[in-house]
């Protein structure tokens, strides 16, 4: 039997809940570029089924930031997710700030297993600093899954280097992710 994973490309593409810009670069842009490399990936792996949050660029969730996640969650929940990715980038006041990290709802955890994997396979193969897996309870999307959960920021769109990386080379953090799940499920 197939492996569900639901990938949520964090944000929309207009508001509500659309998400941070840097440098040129709109973060539901890279997250919706992401989610679909990754997509490509899983469904060229007999072994997964695939669901996504936003399957066209023009895909709206919710009528206000609140909704908007829990359409996602409901979302993932009724179809029966084995895992959730959620994609997003990060930002920061100083254009200094960089690199990649994974937050969890709790560790140990499945979760917090998962996230390492994926940290260290993004990080090896775009070469972006790690920042660790950190815990954040109180996020929506990791609290109210009913399945092992996790959001990947890729990087900082705030970061001239990072946010440019990011958008250039939306396969290269797909695949880090896709093989960070195929290392946590023992499948590589």
């Amino acid at each position: 039997m197939a492996i569900k994973i639901y990938i949520d490309q964090g944000h929309n593409p207009s508001p509500p809940n659309t998400g941070a810009e840097g440098n040129g670069y709109r973060e539901q842009d890279i997250t919706y570029q992401v989610g679909q490399r990754l997509a490509d990936l899983l469904r060229g792996d007999s072994r997964f089924e695939v669901r996504l949050s936003r399957p066209t660029p023009q895909t709206q969730l919710g009528t206000s930031n609140a909704s908007s996640l829990r359409v996602r969650v409901n979302d993932a929940n009724s179809w029966g997710a084995d895992y959730f990715i959620s994609i997003h980038t990060n930002a920061s006041v100083s254009q200094n700030a960089n690199g990649t990290e994974v937050l969890v709802y709790s560790s140990p955890s499945r979760s917090a297993s998962l996230a390492e994997d994926v940290l260290r396979e993004v990080t090896e193969i775009t070469g972006f600093p790690s920042r660790g897996v950190k815990l954040r309870p109180g996020l929506y999307v990791l609290r109210r899954t009913a399945m092992p959960a996790i959001l990947v920021e890729l990087g900082f769109i705030s970061n001239p280097y990072e946010a440019r990386f990011m958008a250039e080379n939306p396969a290269l953090f797909a695949s880090g992710i896709y093989r960070g799940l195929l290392d946590y499920l023992s499948l590589s």
